[in-house]
Parts: structure tokens; sequence; C-alpha cells
């Protein structure tokens, strides 16, 4: 079962480095989401998630049996899964509200139109 898990971990990966290489914004925010989930799948594999005890500290116990699952990377899965669908929407919202007033989805298309280096407002561009 940890074989799988992993396989599946490093496929989600190369499938969202792949996504946020592309230009294309949409493709660039599902890429981000993917790698987040990644990232919510390594935290989770850290727990032992093949362990069939619960984690549950038996009356008179002071410490959880070694064999037993984490709950700790549990419950940072369960709170980044929901941040990261908040960002997610949020990202959403802000391509198609892009896409509403600009037909450009090229991230250097939208790089070009952005204000001069002469902005205060804006940081330079660092060429290589």
């Amino acid at each position: 079962m940890m074989l799988m898990l992993i396989l599946s971990l490093s496929v989600l990966v190369a499938a969202s480095v792949l996504l946020i290489l592309s230009r294309d914004t949409l493709r660039l925010v599902v890429g981000l989401a993917m790698l987040g989930g990644a990232a919510n799948l390594m935290v989770f594999l850290a727990g032992r998630p093949g362990s069939i005890l619960p984690p549950i500290i038996a009356a008179g116990a002071e410490t959880l049996p070694s064999a037993a699952a984490n709950p700790l990377p549990q419950a940072l899965v369960l709170t980044a899964i929901v941040i990261g669908f908040a960002l997610l929407c949020f990202s959403l919202v802000l391509i198609a509200n892009l896409a509403r007033h600009d037909a450009r989805q090229n991230g250097d298309d939208l790089r070009a139109v952005e204000p001069e280096a002469t902005d205060p407002l804006k940081p330079p561009v660092m060429e290589p």
C-alpha cells in the first residue's frame, strides 16, 4: 500500500510541475492546486496511514502505542485541504475576472502589459 501511495505522489508531483510550467494561467492554477494536494499527501504519509491501531491512549497509559497512527498529520492535512480549497476558489474567481476583461491568458503577455519599472509601486524586472 505504501508503494502505491508513493507512486501516486510522484505522478501527482510530475503532473503538477508540467502544468505549472505551462504558460496558460488556468493550467498554472490547476497545477498549483495539484501540487498542494501532493504536499498534503506527503504530510499524510508521515502519519503511518497503514496502521490499524487507532490513535487513542488507553486507560492508565501516558503515551500512544508505537504502532498507532499519528493524529497530528491527519489534523494538519485536514486544515491544509480547507485552506487549499479556499485559495483555489479565490484564484479561479481572479482568472474568471481576468478572462472577462482581457482575452490574454499567456503569462508572458500579461507581464508585458504591466506598468513600467519606473512605477514606484512595482518592483523592477530582474533580467538575466
